[in-house]
Parts: structure tokens; C-alpha cells; sequence
């Protein structure tokens, strides 16, 4: 997914982001305000993934809902 895609339909993302990752805080959701590299940096943080592993989970999570 395009970053201008996700950050046009952050606000409907969000709850489902914050169920797939559920270790993500209110906080970094907003703190991630739909730019891709911080949600790939977050998950990145949050779950000690590479920052590879967490760019494929994420794009795969993406994929999804293309």
C-alpha cells in the first residue's frame, strides 16, 4: 500500500492496526498518524522484529486490503 493511501485512510485503519498489533499503544497510533516507515518503526520496536521482518509484516498485512 502506497503511503499516501494509508495516510488518506488512516482513520479507518486504525482500530484494525491496533488489533493485529495489539502491543501498540493509543499513543504510538497517533504518534503514527499513517506515515508507513513510523508504523513499520513501531512494530519494529515494539515486537524486537528487523527492520526487513517488520517492513514484510507489515506490506503483508497491507496486502491484504488492497
Amino acid at each position: 500500500m502506497n503511503n499516501d493511501i494509508l495516510k488518506g485512510k488512516w482513520n479507518q485503519f486504525k482500530g484494525e492496526v491496533k488489533k493485529e498489533w495489539g502491543k501498540l499503544t493509543n499513543d504510538d497510533v497517533d504518534m503514527i498518524n499513517g506515515e508507513y516507515d513510523k508504523l513499520v518503526g513501531r512494530i519494529q520496536e515494539r515486537y524486537g522484529r528487523s527492520r526487513e521482518e517488520a517492513r514484510e509484516e507489515v506490506d503483508r498485512y497491507f496486502e491484504r486490503y488492497s
